[in-house]
């Protein structure tokens, strides 16, 4: 896939919001690009509201497709998920974004994104901090976004502390949000799954809906394309009355045990304060041992 260009000091980024309103200027996040030596614009979206999202579906896609056209904007970082960024997805216009590509910076419902750039545009992008998720992130999630956008060396390793499935898996790094890959099935934004490293998290769901999500994925024949499996942060899971009595990692070992490829498990990515930098679309290689995981970009 393409690589856009890394950033450099004097560069000109953008923060608008594709989907949920910003509480308060990201004031944190902005100081921390400039201090980065980066000159932060804003979109207008970043002070707006309608209902639960920063502007109408229109309003919110004008602001985005503006900084997708401004040669000078050499990456777009989403203010925050939360939901919306499906709504305005197939009102944009990538044609200038192909031919100048830059950086497109988020996660969570931002997902929708990477999935259609890898899909429509054969382009990596980059899941990382966000600016409302930047004050509370750990310290080395924010080194690991700094390198990622300046092009340093990208690697991860980790001690896991539940037991994944040994062995190295080569091959382009897709995924995100569980729940949004899902939602993306049969669109024009779904991206290809075989042969690819797939790494998928998620928040606040039940653990049958997360089981669920997976078993869509398995009966699609996504799980037996891939070549390896890196699951990140599930957090704020709820459960039932009586409980649903699997964990995260118990259905995914089930519905992949007739498969070889690697599988990692605490991941540090996600919906977390440790939530560390990905390039999605770009060549990683995952080897898992019974006691470490190594992602190399």
């Amino acid at each position: 896939m393409k690589l856009p260009p890394y950033l450099k000091k004097g560069d000109k980024v953008a923060i608008t919001c594709p989907a949920k309103k910003l509480s308060e200027l990201p004031i944190d996040a902005i100081n921390l690009l400039e201090s980065w030596g980066l000159e932060v614009v804003l979109g207008k979206t970043v002070h707006g509201a309608h209902h639960q999202f920063s502007g109408t579906d229109a309003e919110r896609a004008a602001d985005l497709q503006q900084f997708l056209d401004d040669k000078s904007i050499k990456a777009i970082f989403a203010a925050r998920g939360g939901y919306g960024t499906i709504r305005i997805i197939d009102e944009l216009d990538f044609s200038s974004l192909a031919k100048q590509p830059k950086w497109i910076v988020g996660f969570s419902d931002i997902t929708v994104l990477h999935a259609h750039l890898q899909a429509q545009l054969n382009l990596c992008s980059m899941h990382a901090q966000m600016p409302l998720t930047i004050p509370d992130g750990s310290s080395e999630s924010l080194q690991s976004l700094h390198a990622a956008l300046f092009g340093e060396t990208l690697s991860y390793s980790y001690e896991s502390q539940t037991q994944g499935r040994n062995g190295v898996g080569i091959g382009e790094l897709i995924g995100g949000n569980l729940a949004i890959m899902r939602a993306l099935s049969g669109s024009v934004s779904e991206p290809n799954y075989r042969g690819k490293i797939l790494f998928l998290e998620d928040v606040g769901e039940y653990y049958y809906a997360v089981d669920r999500l997976l078993w869509a994925l398995k009966r699609s024949g996504k799980l037996a394309e891939i070549a390896g499996l890196i699951i990140g942060g599930f957090t704020g899971l709820e459960d039932n009355e009586p409980p649903f009595g699997e964990s995260v990692a118990d259905m995914v070992l089930a519905l992949t045990a007739e498969y070889s490829y690697p599988i990692a498990f605490d991941f540090p990515a996600g919906h977390l304060a440790d939530n560390r930098a990905l390039i999605l679309g770009k060549h990683v290689t995952l080897e898992v041992t019974n006691t470490h995981t190594h992602l190399q970009f």
